[in-house]
């Protein structure tokens, strides 16, 4: 078939399907996110116009915006389907380097085409092009290179059979998932070429589930059947690999304790008579109670980042890790016995392994025993209350109204701590997405559009802060004007709440975060309207001043959200100093003058520096 090479491209992603964890059959690209200018109007957005019928192709209004949708897109599909970005070169390519860094930390599939200088360099510099006065081939787009788990420089339509072989395996692989770049100068975009047809035959990807190395699994269960207070961590990768019920199902089969990773929340219903809760700085302190005092941490599918581990303090210094993942990257840190598998293959596997093994009664019942202590807490803080709302009791309100389907997420600030702390899940399919591998603001507003997108039941509700809503919140529109319905909380404190919190915290003056701190020549600054600002976005808009006006506020959001097929924005103010505490510890850097370098120096011996 002779095709240019942008034609070509879009007929192999039309072309490609993946399988869903419930066994359908959908399109591996079901939406493309394009801002078309020069660099890719032409080339790849005629390819594209000529097969808006197929491939559909979604208007953004920031290139970071309509790419972070695209990672929202992918996490609510569970990896199964992959979010494309085009943008043109330059500028527009560079503002997707964000989305491809929240892409990249949070092992989610990502396929980026930014445009890309002339290869025939006949019209050098054009424009948009940044010269580099040593290298020649050097653009913008290699910028890219740290933050794609492949790269790619088509400059010949050709390459393109050698190439997308590699695009597939990588999006679709469960140890590398993780953004492509393929940079595609214009010109190349636009010359034909005769390609196999061969190329455009239907592909179904199933992504495989590796099953561990039988040595690696029996000594995993030897370790595991010798401890006597083992504690079952369940992280990103049983979500991926649809895991969740029979991780749960081997915790009942053998009464080990269960806790949850940010991204792996809501796996396990809250009222599991095994759940200890979330773990980690940003979940609970019965969580890491319970850690505190296990002996052997069985991790399965996550990479145990630092608010997780707590900067690894929250652990026993003797503890021993068993870790499963499908990554030997992952598997392999802080010297755990590593068993490199699909999560759901190596806990089928490991079954047989443990036959009629227990732990001891007393050590089961540890987990609801303080997490009953927790949920005393957060329901103390949730309790109505008069004045302004507090984080945890807007997250109690939403958490009270949604449906089990429902679908919540957020991203950055101090609501991170909230939601993964305090939400109380049914169980069953996940139904949270914290993009806390990265914090990138913006992704609240930005990643709830793909996540509408692509989520088949239910209503996402997204929260976040004034900071994060003023740092990109473009992409509103977007989901306004394509019909996407969803639910934004915005939770105004005045400023950078936490990032205060943080520096007052350790000792530090109170600088540049609260709008009273920051620097103005006006006596009386002006504000946002935020609620005026959603409607001229073409929201639905709702006030709230207090609790009880939030929650008849977030009921009315939902139902205009799903009655009129767009964004509803409730905003409400935030008491910027009360916040769900887990009593961990976090590593930051602190100055030997400020007051919190003593805390610092107590803790820094806590930390497991290595287990075998």
């Amino acid at each position: 078939m002779r095709l240019t090479t942008a034609q070509a491209l879009v007929a192999w992603m039309i072309a490609q399907h993946s399988e869903t964890l419930d066994g359908r059959e959908v399109p591996l690209f079901p939406a493309v996110f394009a801002i078309f200018g020069h660099g890719n109007v032409l080339g790849l957005g005629t390819a594209l116009e000529e097969r808006r019928d197929v491939i559909p192709v979604w208007r953004g209004h920031t290139e970071q915006g309509m790419a972070l949708a695209a990672v929202g897109l992918a996490k609510a599909t569970h990896r199964r389907q992959v979010g494309v970005a085009t943008s043109s070169i330059g500028p527009g390519a560079l503002n997707m380097v964000t989305a491809a860094g929240v892409a990249h930390a949070n092992r989610l599939p990502l396929l980026l085409l930014p445009g890309d200088t002339f290869v025939n360099r006949a019209p050098d510099p054009v424009l948009q092009q940044v010269e580099h006065f040593g290298d020649a081939t050097v653009t913008v787009n290699d910028a890219f290179r740290s933050v794609s788990r492949y790269f790619d420089r088509i400059t010949r339509p050709e390459q393109l059979l050698a190439t997308l072989p590699q695009v597939a395996r990588v999006l679709t692989d469960a140890a590398e998932a993780g953004p492509v770049t393929l940079a595609l100068p214009q010109d190349v975009q636009a010359e034909t070429s005769d390609f196999p047809t061969a190329l455009f035959q239907p592909v179904v990807h199933r992504i495989d589930r590796p099953r561990p190395d039988r040595e690696s699994l029996g000594e995993a269960a030897r370790a595991l059947r010798a401890a006597h207070r083992p504690l079952l961590v369940l992280g990103g990768g049983v979500r991926y690999s649809g895991a969740g019920g029979r991780a749960v199902e081997l915790a009942e089969r053998h009464g080990i304790p269960i806790a949850e990773t940010t991204a792996g929340r809501t796996l396990v219903p809250h009222d599991h008579p095994l759940y200890a809760g979330p773990l980690g700085i940003t979940g609970s302190g019965s969580a890491n109670t319970v850690a505190a005092e296990a002996d052997l941490v069985l991790a399965v599918g996550t990479r145990l980042q630092d608010f997780t581990t707590a900067s690894w303090t929250v652990f026993d210094p003797g503890v021993r890790i068993v870790a499963i993942n499908a990554a030997r990257y992952d598997a392999v840190k802080h010297g755990a016995l590593s068993v490199v598998a699909d999560a759901g293959a190596a806990l089928e596997d490991l079954a047989p392994h443990l036959s009629d093994w227990r732990v001891d009664q007393a050590w089961s019942a540890r987990a609801s025993a303080v997490r009953g202590e927790w949920d005393a807490y957060v329901d103390k803080l949730r309790a109505p209350a008069a004045g302004i709302p507090s984080y945890a009791q807007i997250v109690g309100v939403v958490n009270d109204l949604s449906d089990p389907a429902d679908y919540v997420m957020t991203s950055s600030g101090g609501m991170p701590g909230e939601l993964v702390g305090g939400w109380r899940a049914v169980g069953g399919e996940p139904t949270m997405d914290v993009e806390y591998g990265f914090s990138c603001m913006g992704y609240e507003l930005s990643g709830a559009w793909g996540a509408a997108m692509a989520h088949r039941r239910g209503l996402v509700t997204t929260m976040l802060g004034d900071g994060s809503y003023l740092m990109l919140n473009s992409e509103l529109f977007s989901a306004a004007f394509a019909g996407h319905p969803l639910v934004a909380v915005v939770c105004d404190n005045d400023g950078y709440a936490v990032i205060a919190r943080l520096q007052e915290g350790q000792g530090g003056n109170a600088f540049n975060n609260f709008y009273r701190q920051c620097r103005t020549n006006h006596g009386r600054p002006p504000r946002v309207d935020f609620a005026a600002h959603a409607r001229s976005l073409g929201c639905a808009a709702f006030v709230a001043t207090d609790l009880a006006e939030f929650r008849a506020a977030y009921a009315g959001a939902r139902a205009a959200a799903l009655a009129e097929s767009r964004p509803a924005v409730v905003v409400v103010p935030t008491q910027p100093a009360a916040w769900t505490e887990s009593g961990a510890w976090w590593e930051v850097g602190v100055p030997a003058h400020l007051p919190g370098r003593a805390a610092y120096d107590d803790a820094k011996p806590r930390q497991v520096r290595y287990t075998r």
